[in-house]
């Protein structure tokens, strides 16, 4: 029991991220009716918000301190941050500290912009060209960025660690009964998941209860009879192409501390996503919450040495086998809407 709750764990932790950068392609997919292969490049460019905030944060200038000597007894020049000096060396530590979850406020604005400029000045000439086209357009586009950051943050991982408060771990067996230290989960990981639930959550109240995300929701259903009654949905449309760039942003930022931030981590995502929209429905949003989190979890369970030894390397074909059964069975996805993919 206590394996099989480990493995149900990583999977919602996986799913999460699934599930984000899905739900981005689906608003995106939805709305404008673009497959864009630049959405992993959106999640990690997310992610080097946070590693460029992180180095803004620790930019520094030397000080001699007295206190401090060299071999010789001379005073030692240290580097210390500007922020000790705007706020104190306990506060210039904690907000040091504190740089990936202060990195959500510095991404939203910029992922909006980026996902604005985005639309406005390259997507928005696709839209009535083949699904062939805006792919090969879109994946062209995330292969430059990826060369932009590789260029000015190199080529290694860069690690990012999350706040000193949530680097240990939570003991799951303890508090459900079972023997102590049978469960251990990183605390930062269980942050992440509730983190994905919030924004998961916020997209789809904003969709449902909002005036704006009302008329959006009309849009994607039927945007001819929406622009006759006088609404610029184009503009609202654009709008939620930054929404669903702030989304995959904001997925990014926060797996820094899971997974150190590198170039090619947005190629890494982008496929597995593709295919959890696909398995979930192509525009169906909820689908893609659900595909996400249940092929994050079978590919948990299929990482376990008993199924890897029984059947070496499922882990890495799980997600594709499941996506070409449930295709072959129910061309649409989970809860694609009909008609959609099935011609």
């Amino acid at each position: 029991m206590d394996a099989i709750l480990l493995q149900i764990l990583n999977g919602l932790d996986k799913g999460s991220a699934y599930a984000l950068i899905a739900l981005g392609l689906t608003l995106i997919f939805g709305t404008l009716g673009v497959v864009n292969f630049a959405h992993g490049a959106l999640f990690m460019i997310g992610a080097f918000c946070a590693v460029t905030l992180s180095r803004i944060l620790t930019l520094s200038h030397q000080v001699v301190d007295e206190t401090r000597k060299d071999f010789l007894g001379n005073p030692l020049q240290v580097d210390v941050p500007y922020v000790y000096d705007w706020f104190g060396e306990a506060g210039g530590s904690a907000i040091i500290d504190w740089a990936v979850p202060l990195s959500i406020l510095f991404a939203i604005p910029i992922m909006l912009l980026i996902g604005i400029i985005m639309e406005r000045g390259l997507i928005r000439h696709f839209y009535k060209r083949p699904h062939a086209d805006q792919i090969l357009v879109t994946f062209g586009l995330a292969i430059v960025l990826q060369e932009v950051i590789k260029y000015y943050y190199g080529a290694n991982p860069i690690p990012t660690p999350a706040p000193a408060a949530f680097t240990g771990s939570f003991d799951f067996g303890a508090a459900l009964g079972f023997d102590p230290n049978t469960i251990i989960y990183p605390y930062w990981r269980i942050i992440y998941f509730a983190f994905a639930a919030l924004i998961i959550g916020a997209v789809f109240a904003f969709l449902q209860f909002t005036t704006y995300g009302m008329v959006v929701r009309a849009g994607m259903a039927d945007r001819e009879t929406v622009q006759l009654l006088g609404i610029d949905i184009d503009k609202r449309f654009t709008m939620m192409f930054g929404i669903a760039a702030a989304v995959a942003g904001l997925a990014g930022v926060m797996y820094t501390p899971i997974n150190s931030p590198n170039y090619h981590m947005g190629m890494d995502f982008l496929v597995l996503s593709f295919v959890v929209v696909v398995v979930g429905g192509m525009g169906s949003l909820p689908g893609a919450v659900l595909a996400g989190f249940l092929l994050g979890i079978l590919e948990s369970f299929a990482s376990m040495k008993e199924v890897l030894e029984l059947l070496p390397g499922i882990n890495q074909i799980i997600i594709y086998l499941v996506a070409i059964i449930i295709l072959l069975t129910r061309p649409r996805g989970l809860m694609g809407r009909k008609g959609v993919m099935e011609e």
